[in-house]
């Protein structure tokens, strides 16, 4: 007899949201994680709510709804790492994905007072913004909790998960484009850059062809970034991050002087579109659920329940 019902490969916030949602349901989960969590992709993600780069938006957008509503209550608790910020994206009008926009609080179309200079339309929102390490950390913490049991164990196929437990869950990312083989998934490169605080209270986000975006915390603002499909490369260029600094600073003046405090590179998990699927696998039952994108933390509620819709 095995001592779970489920595992779940993956330890970023895909498979510790899945795993949360299954195990707050009663079902004895392990996730079995390659990196933990504050080595993960996820925890490199600038992870304001909004949906970025992910596909396809009839489910995406109900996906994005369920996981805000989420966010929205934890935003309560500051271990959470969740807060409420109010923020400007530029080049969105109001109905570019009205699902998304009219769960938003107070969104609107943002005024030419409010956009920057080079900027003609842009869309005013309150929406969460997460600090990742901060949450992740919360998840980890939920998740034993509930009783789950987290694992840094990496595998090579699903033998050993199919003779641990009924159910497997794939959550593993890039990593499904070797274990399932799933060559659809490729890396889709982000580089940030992070410096003190000069001030700033509210986001600001650009996602036009050059990626822009300023994501301040308390203490710290992420500045952003890269969007480079196909690239591998977790090294941080010098050459991108002064690009990145002298964007973000024509937005903020402010920003030009920070002191940097680190330089990140995360791969995003890219696939044409979301995959969430089940299939009968050596007698086990085998749910998928990766290819987010550039909106793993932004779908990754709504997801984890459809995953778990399908057990």
């Amino acid at each position: 007899m095995s001592d779970a019902d489920v595992v779940v490969l993956g330890g970023g916030v895909a498979g510790l949201t899945t795993a949360i949602v299954l195990a707050e349901r009663g079902a004895r989960v392990r996730v079995w994680a390659k990196e933990l969590a504050p080595w993960t992709t996820s925890a490199v993600a600038g992870a304001l709510i909004w949906p970025y780069h992910v596909e396809p938006a009839e489910l995406v957008g109900p996906w994005a709804v369920r996981s805000l509503r989420e966010y929205e209550k934890l935003a309560d608790a500051p271990a959470t790492g969740v807060r409420l910020v109010t923020g400007v994206h530029a080049d969105t009008p109001l109905d570019f994905m009205p699902v998304w926009t009219g769960a938003l609080d107070g969104a609107r179309e943002a005024t030419a007072a409010e956009l920057p200079e080079g900027f003609t339309q842009g869309l005013r929102a309150t929406v969460p913004l997460l600090d990742m390490r901060v949450h992740l950390d919360y998840l980890t913490r939920r998740l034993a909790a509930a009783g789950g049991v987290l694992e840094e164990r990496a595998v090579a196929g699903f033998g050993a998960a199919t003779r641990a437990a009924p159910v497997i869950v794939n959550c593993t990312g890039l990593g499904a484009r070797t274990l399932v083989p799933d060559t659809s998934v490729r890396p889709v490169r982000g580089q940030i850059v992070v410096v003190e605080n000069p001030g700033l209270t509210e986001w600001f986000a650009a996602a036009g062809a050059d990626l822009t975006y300023l994501l301040p915390r308390p203490g710290y603002v992420i500045l952003g970034g890269t969007a480079q499909p196909g690239s591998w490369d977790l090294i941080p260029n010098p050459a991108t991050a002064r690009a990145i600094v002298a964007r973000c600073a024509r937005i903020q003046p402010a920003l030009a002087d920070a002191r940097i405090l680190e330089h990140r590179v995360g791969l995003r998990p890219s696939r044409p579109v979301v995959r969430v699927e089940r299939e009968q696998l050596d007698g086990a039952l085998l749910v998928h659920n990766y290819g987010h994108g550039g909106a793993g933390v932004t779908v990754a509620w709504g997801c984890a329940e459809a995953a778990a819709a399908l057990i």
